[in-house]
């Protein structure tokens, strides 16, 4: 029995949602529109100003997308409602980075400058040259595009150079020691 499947998920002011023939969901707010294709096992209702997931007992595979898809849902309607954001910080000496349109370029330590696309659902601001602001209103391409930046140049663990969570605590490690002499 899932205990995420079972809540249900409360509709904010301003969010509506449309179930088409139970087989897709489209949630409009505030920010934007996204929409979902529900598993055929999976249904949705709406009671009073709440979504309720309930799931097919003929099916097996019922009890692995029962949570799943509301999780989905609840991130779909918290993102139309209020939206992600994710902050990533560049630490290290000549390491910066810029906004030329819809392109982020930096300069991570190598012979050329990084050049990398953010995508349309995506908006990317960067602050005092070395935190870089990505935010929109689904959380998996949020999430994907701040992950992506990250892995063109993980924070390591002796200097801390490279990219980080704001939040993030990085564990740093001694380097080497000049042994001493006997």
């Amino acid at each position: 029995m899932s205990k995420i499947g079972k809540k249900s998920i409360a509709i904010p002011e301003g969010v509506e949602v449309k179930i088409d023939d139970k087989r897709n969901v489209e949630i409009k707010g505030p920010k934007g529109t996204l929409g979902l294709k529900l598993y055929k096992e999976i249904e949705l209702e709406i009671e009073d100003k709440k979504i309720l997931v309930k799931k097919s007992e003929k099916f097996k595979e019922a009890n692995a997308f029962w949570g799943l898809t509301r999780a989905l849902v609840n991130n779909m309607v918290t993102g139309v409602s209020a939206g992600y954001e994710k902050k990533l910080e560049l630490k290290g000496v000549g390491f910066r980075m810029s906004l030329q349109g819809k392109k982020l370029v930096m300069a991570l330590g190598f012979s050329h400058p990084v050049e990398i696309e953010v995508p349309e659902n995506i908006i990317a601001k960067v602050e005092d040259n070395n935190i870089l602001s990505i935010s929109g209103i689904d959380k998996q391409a949020v999430g994907q595009f701040a992950a992506n930046v990250r892995a063109l140049k993980k924070v390591e663990p002796y200097k801390g150079k490279g990219f980080r969570y704001t939040d993030e605590q990085v564990r740093r490690k001694v380097g080497k020691k000049a042994g001493t002499a006997k």
